[in-house]
């Protein structure tokens, strides 16, 4: 059964809290599995999400801040320990390389895991499969950061009852999908009369920016926007001299980019309520979530 659904593995910013773990968070794509920015704790909030090491298919690290990557170690390790069969992909900055060597390298263990390492130096598709892309382009902190994209492929669902009609059967069904025509006895049949177009989903993660074009890129006509809300705008200059985003201007960029739902996370240790967030954000956009560390949040259909 396939699933599309945003785990909150954990909300804090910079520091873990009596309520929030370092940030980890995890989207369930069918048969992929993705986890972003693995801070410390991330194992264990894995274990009370019911993800296992095994549904890890990518990982990715926005940038080598530690509350972004210093559950990366432990990741890794788990991986090995659980001989994970398949293929784990890794995409992170190049100009941190050495922070990932030193993750990947932090303790003694056997390193039976197989891991791809992507370091990533340009705005670019870092992957493409017959479903999928996903896409990266650099955003604006006071480190190399990095947001990431998920863009499904548009497809096309076939009529039964036209294709029935028609006496389009078997093999040829397959054809006409391949090739958008089909001939059978001198008649000639296109593929957009048996079928209708099916749009395909899409996720964009904008972890620590300031404002910034690219952060607008990544949003555009997005499913789901998780976006990181550092601030409330009583301190947007504050925000923007620690390059990061108060719930206010995510809001901005979900309303801006026409995004379909916005998700907001990384919550600066000085605010104990994150209620006060999702107010201030729905002052300018309606669809929007506050996430809790344990909390999903199922990808919605398009607009």
């Amino acid at each position: 059964m396939s699933q599309r659904r945003f785990f909150a593995l954990g909300t804090a910013s910079q520091v873990p809290t009596r309520s929030r773990n370092h940030n980890g968070y995890f989207l369930r794509w069918d048969a992929e599995g993705f986890l972003f920015d693995p801070g410390e704790g991330t194992q264990r909030q894995m274990i009370h999400s019911g993800i296992a090491a095994s549904d890890i298919t990518k990982i990715f690290i926005t940038h080598f801040h530690g509350d972004h990557c210093l559950g990366l170690a432990g990741v890794l390790q788990r991986l090995s320990l659980d001989n994970v069969p398949h293929k784990i992909q890794i995409f992170y900055p190049k100009s941190g390389q050495e922070y990932f060597d030193n993750l990947k390298n932090a303790s003694i263990y056997h390193q039976k895991a197989i891991i791809e390492e992507i370091p990533i130096e340009e705005d670019s598709v870092i992957f493409e499969d017959k479903n999928l892309t996903i896409e990266t382009k650099q955003l604006e902190h006071s480190a190399e950061s990095w947001g990431y994209r998920v863009n499904e492929k548009d497809s096309v669902t076939m009529l039964p009852d036209k294709l029935k009609e028609a006496g389009i059967k078997g093999k040829n069904i397959g054809k006409l999908q391949k090739e958008a025509k089909l001939t059978i006895d001198d008649k000639t049949f296109e593929l957009k009369d048996f079928s209708v177009e099916k749009k395909g989903q899409s996720f964009a993660f904008v972890m620590d920016t300031r404002l910034c074009d690219n952060a607008y890129k990544l949003a555009k006509d997005a499913d789901m926007l998780v976006c990181e809300s550092t601030y409330l705008k009583s301190e947007t200059n504050e925000a923007h001299a620690h390059g990061h985003l108060t719930a206010t201007q995510a809001a901005e960029i979900a309303q801006k980019s026409n995004s379909n739902m916005l998700v907001l996370t990384h919550f600066s240790q000085r605010y104990p309520r994150i209620k006060d967030f999702l107010v201030e954000a729905k002052e300018i956009y309606k669809d929007v979530v506050a996430v809790k560390d344990g909390d999903f949040v199922d990808l919605p259909k398009g607009k």
